[in-house]
């Protein structure tokens, strides 16, 4: 059984089920379900509902590139990985990131923020911006809130803020109404996949400096 204590909200779940959320947060969704049992069935519910509202609909004409414009869009949308093909022990990324990224952790070309804090901003064709942070044991982000969505999703390591503690697998859900400072617990590097749709309102002169070249 999964050990994981936060989940993704219904409502992403629908939006993931029903294609419509940003390549970003369809990511972290993916690398979540395949790592998450009870999100995972949620998601095969709904997706269950989707099939049988199909069914009871008239159809309609197909556009003349529908079929090319499904095949784009498997090409963009990550994977779920089921139980059969969930990672080793030894990787830290699950499948979904795995063959986003092009491999493991060791594949990741990161760029130092300061303070042993690294980030590596991945491609997305969208408007959310998607990055994988590694914060060294004991370090402690900016103080900051969100002026939109932030899903966070640890892959190694822990962190904790004033809605817990987040370990391997959790996703905490983010949005303006969330200020928070997450520090990373003692001990092993964590490494998180964090997907936004907006600029993170950071409370500090030096990260707002920063901000723009850093393009959190």
């Amino acid at each position: 059984m999964s050990e994981i204590k936060h989940h993704l909200t219904d409502a992403l779940l629908l939006s993931y089920a029903a294609g419509t959320l940003d390549e970003g947060f369809s990511l972290v969704a993916a690398t979540h379900i395949s790592l998450c049992d009870d999100c995972r069935a949620r998601l095969e519910s709904f997706e269950a509902v989707g099939g049988a509202l199909v069914d009871e609909c008239e159809g309609v004409a197909l556009a003349d590139n529908a079929l090319e414009a499904t095949l784009a869009m498997i090409d963009v949308v990550p994977v779920v990985a089921s139980a059969a093909t969930s990672p080793s022990a030894k990787c830290v990324f699950p499948s979904p990131l795995r063959e986003y990224v092009g491999g493991d952790l060791d594949a990741v070309r990161w760029r130092p923020l300061g303070g042993g804090v690294k980030q590596a901003v991945l491609k997305t064709g969208g408007e959310d911006k998607v990055r994988l942070l590694s914060i060294p044991g004991g370090t402690a982000m900016p103080d900051h809130g969100h002026r939109g969505l932030e899903l966070t999703m640890v892959l190694q390591g822990a962190f904790e803020d004033a809605d817990g503690h987040f370990g391997r697998g959790d996703v905490e859900v983010a949005d303006e109404d969330l200020h928070h400072t997450p520090v990373a617990v003692a001990g092993e590097v964590c490494i998180c996949l964090a997907a936004t749709d907006a600029p993170l309102r950071f409370k500090g002169l030096v990260p707002r400096m920063a901000q723009p070249f850093l393009g959190i």
